[in-house]
Parts: C-alpha cells; structure tokens; sequence
C-alpha cells in the first residue's frame, strides 16, 4: 500500500509537468519537428495533419509504454535486491499468472489499437476523387520525370499538355546546377495523380507532403489530396532505381488557380499537347521492342 501510495503521488507532478510541457510546444514541436508545416501551423495538404498525428500520437503511446517499463524494471531492481547479510537464492516462483495474463492483454491492445489507426488513416489517403479538379500523369523514369496534365479524367489524353525532364546535373560540390523538372497544382484545388513508371520501380515523394507511392511496370498508382499552402516544395524517388538514383529530383510548385491555368497554356503554346507517350516512351524503344534504339538518347 505504501508503495503504491508513493506513485500516486508521483504521478501527478508528473502529469502536470507534462500538460505543460505539451501546452508550450510550437506547431513545429506539435507535429513531431516532421516537414510540411508552417510556423503558424498551416498543413501542405488537407492530409499531412493527419498523417503527422498518427505519427506524433504513436510515439506518445510508445514513450508512455517504455516509461512504465523502464520504471518497473528500476522498481523491481531495487525493491527485490540482495540486502546486505543475505545469501542464497531468492524464493522461486513457477509463475505469477495475474502479470501473465497482463504482459498478454497490454501488448494485444497495442498491436489491435496501431493497427485501427493506421487502417483507418490509410483508407482516408487512398480514397480518391471521383471528379478531381485537376487529374495529371507523373512518370517516372531512369533517372527523371515527365508530367501530363488534363482535365479530371486521368485516362483522356486527347486534350492534354506535358513536359518532360532530365536528371539532375551537379557541381563538383555536389550542388544541383541544372533546372529540375517541376510538378504545378492548383492551390485548394482536387487534384488525382495517376503514377507511372516507363522502366524500372520508382517511388513518388514530395517530401512536405508526408506520403509516397510505388510506381510500376504494368500496374498504375494513383494518389489524390488537395494542396492547401502556395509554395515550392521538394520531391525525389523513393526507390533504389539505379545508378543515379539520388539524381531524381523535382520541384514542386503549388500556385494560385490563374497561374496555373497560365503555365498549361504555355505548354500548349509550345507545342506539348496530346498523350506524352506519342512523343517519347521509354519501352518502345528497347531491343526487341521493334523501335529505334538510337531515338532514346536524344529524348
């Protein structure tokens, strides 16, 4: 009884110290010091508070397990150490089965409770929009990425524009000295992704953004959200893809509506209209394909 009265007692500074601990922290501190956030708070997109609250309260969770644990484990060495004058073996138990059933019980709510979560989180980032305001192609290939832009059908190219990119040339600093290829989306606007790869396994990152997605052979992603912070951001691939892996970078710049409406017509201007894959695709132009192998250097 004693023993249990003592962290009573101990708990509540504890708590207390705690709500105050939480109540000072910045936006920054709040969400875990993860990438996507303002001073102020302001999420990139309507998700990257949620997926930053999955992670932040999961490691709240874990830190409170380990804290418990750890105190036990003092606990027990000290109350159950060896006293001086004392010899032999303590007295054995063959088990203790109340522990049992709650060294059971504990880590089952654990798994059960991470698990509805994360299922939870998950299903709400891969729903996707039936109608989205802007529907654009990202594809990823040896070692850069083409984008296509239509309207909210993924799947009609008729009327579309594109650009296409290179990897990315650095210094002998390793500083990026080339301009990157860069993604637009509308700000609060619908956007729906649709991730393809002309190769090789890729993976879709926009760092600020707190997701990505594998991009395959055969097998199309797709990903919506809505961008909600005007901004430049950086994205790259995920996935070990060759060579010049960490030369696979972009940029991503979330404008206002006019601006984006502005830079589709200047690559409409430019002549970069129809299905990319009229003007350049990296499978037709392997050995055996029947294309011109000498055609893929000069894309």
């Amino acid at each position: 009884m004693r023993v249990k009265r003592r962290l009573r007692w101990a708990a509540i500074p504890l708590g207390v110290a705690s709500a105050i601990t939480l109540a000072a922290c910045t936006p920054t501190e709040l969400n875990g010091y993860l990438p996507g956030f303002t001073d102020d708070g302001t999420q990139a997109t309507n998700h990257t508070q949620m997926v930053s609250g999955l992670w932040v309260n999961s490691w709240i969770v874990l830190l409170v397990v380990g804290v418990i644990t750890w105190a036990l484990m003092a606990f027990a060495a000290i109350a159950y150490r060896r006293r001086r004058g004392q010899s032999g073996l303590p007295v054995q138990m063959r088990y203790n089965m109340p522990i049992e059933i709650f060294y059971t019980i504990v880590p089952l709510i654990l798994v059960v409770g991470f698990f509805a979560f994360t299922a939870r989180d998950q299903a709400i980032l891969e729903d996707q929009y039936e109608n989205p305001d802007a529907c654009i192609t990202a594809i990823g290939k040896q070692w850069a990425w083409d984008f296509q832009y239509t309207g909210s059908d993924c799947e009609d190219a008729s009327d579309a524009v594109w650009t296409m990119g290179v990897q990315a040339q650095t210094n002998e600093k390793g500083d990026v000295t080339s301009e990157l290829p860069t993604l637009y989306l509308p700000v609060d606007k619908e956007v729906k992704l649709k991730l393809v790869s002309r190769d090789v396994i890729h993976s879709f990152w926009i760092i600020d953004f707190l997701y990505k997605k594998d991009m395959y052979i055969g097998k199309d992603n797709y990903w919506s959200f809505t961008p909600t912070r005007v901004g430049e951001y950086d994205g790259k691939c995920a996935e070990l893809c060759g060579q010049y892996h960490s030369m696979m970078l972009f940029k991503v710049k979330v404008v206002e509506q006019a601006e984006y409406d502005a830079y589709l017509a200047s690559l409409r201007e430019a002549g970069q209209t129809g299905d990319i894959n009229d003007a350049y695709d990296r499978l037709q132009n392997l050995p055996g394909t029947g294309g011109n192998s000498e055609s893929e250097g000069e894309h």
